[in-house]
């Protein structure tokens, strides 16, 4: 999607109709045809972004759900997840918009919703919440940074988080 790709290499704000339909290779007419305004370009890129994570996420839940130790299995699933940093450039732009962008929320938090029902069969929901929490700082803060994941870090945090 071209509206993602942009995102990812310019930031949100510089996103624009024009843009777009030049990265697309389409006329300009064809971008506001179908997203009127720049909300709903912007919406439209924000659910291609929570339907792609909705299926990692489901992956995540298979993963975790083969009684195995989360605190080795998730900060692995982390560092994959963040291995296609365009994607998690675009997933956070959106997700920060959303902060912003009342219309956008519910999109934003059913990210947060996904994750924690995908962690929950494995640790609760208290603790799943904890993790979502402690995921969403370490992935922003090797997005800022841009260093690798800190995994030993991350999977001692996990392990004092669950118990194990």
């Amino acid at each position: 999607m071209a509206a993602t790709e942009m995102i990812a290499e310019m930031g949100l704000e510089r996103v624009t109709h024009r843009a777009i339909a030049a990265r697309a290779g389409v006329p300009l007419g064809a971008t506001t045809y179908y997203f009127p305004t720049l909300h709903d370009l912007l919406e439209a890129a924000l659910e291609h972004a929570a339907a792609t994570s909705r299926a990692q996420l489901s992956t995540w839940a298979a993963a975790l759900a083969t009684n195995v130790q989360v605190s080795t299995v998730l900060p692995d699933l982390v560092q994959e997840y963040l291995a296609d940093r365009n994607r998690a450039l675009v997933d956070y732009e959106l997700y920060l918009a959303a902060a912003r962008d009342l219309r956008l929320r519910p999109l934003a938090l059913a990210w947060l919703e996904d994750a924690t029902a995908a962690l929950e069969p494995s640790v609760g929901v208290e603790t799943a919440r904890a993790l979502v929490t402690l995921i969403d700082g370490a992935m922003l803060q090797t997005l800022v940074t841009g260093q690798d994941l800190d995994l030993d870090a991350l999977r001692l945090q996990v392990a004092r988080l669950t118990g194990s």
